[in-house]
């Protein structure tokens, strides 16, 4: 068996919905904790405006999981109740299946990932950044990060990226699809605004623990904008 990982990405429409879906950010875990196969999960919430906000966007979600094989995944999307009920909440959601290539870092302490893909420049990637910001640094933080946000529109080669969080202000992550891995090497090293942030990162110290993975997908299910994710 090969390990996966998979993220799950929610839309909700309704207030009552909305609030549900908030609820399971605490609630969730007794159900979460109870999946077989299931070797790392986290139930995230995300920002607002184009989705990496100190201000929370309540009407989308993210659940990113890592399990054993697939065939974990599939029972846990076919019967879990806890799925389901988000799955018939939701406006729409869609789901990445992926294989790891790489994870430099830690999250909270643990590094879940095994490498069973290799990246290639002319094929899809998508990437997780995560860092758990100091509090001392969240000022600084923040007063940076909303500029590289912004440099991320409309930029060649982006199919979607979705700025997500355990916490608001202190634990934050990015995850975000691209059609090409040399369309994403071309943002994070030519990119003048994504350029400073990272030189200000190791300046000005800004993580007390961070992580950096990308991954080789390899199937997508569900729509997203009202339409299948295409890479």
């Amino acid at each position: 068996m090969s390990q996966i990982t998979t993220s799950t990405f929610f839309k909700l429409a309704t207030f009552s919905n909305k609030f549900w879906a908030f609820t399971q950010m605490q609630l969730g875990h007794f159900e979460m904790k109870q999946v077989t196969g299931l070797k790392f999960y986290k139930i995230l919430g995300s920002g607002a405006e184009n989705g990496f906000s100190a201000i929370p966007n309540f009407g989308t979600y993210v659940l990113f999981c890592v399990w054993e094989s697939e065939a974990f995944a599939t029972t846990f999307f076919e019967e879990n109740t806890f799925f389901k009920n988000y799955q018939k909440r939701s406006s729409e959601h869609v789901t990445a299946y992926l294989n790891s290539a790489e994870a430099h870092g830690f999250w909270d302490g643990a590094q879940p990932f095994q490498k069973t893909a290799t990246l290639a420049k002319d094929k899809p990637v998508v990437v997780l950044t995560r860092a758990r910001i100091r509090f001392r640094k969240l000022w600084s933080f923040w007063s940076k990060v909303g500029t590289v946000s912004q440099s991320l529109e409309g930029y060649d080669g982006l199919v979607l990226s979705i700025g997500v969080g355990e916490w608001p202000l202190i634990q934050q992550a990015t995850i975000s699809i691209w059609k090409t891995q040399s369309e994403m090497m071309d943002y994070a090293y030519k990119n003048p605004k994504h350029k400073e942030v990272v030189l200000l990162t190791r300046k000005l110290n800004w993580y007390q623990e961070e992580l950096f993975a990308r991954f080789v997908p390899y199937k997508f299910l569900g729509t997203w904008g009202g339409k299948p994710v295409e890479v």
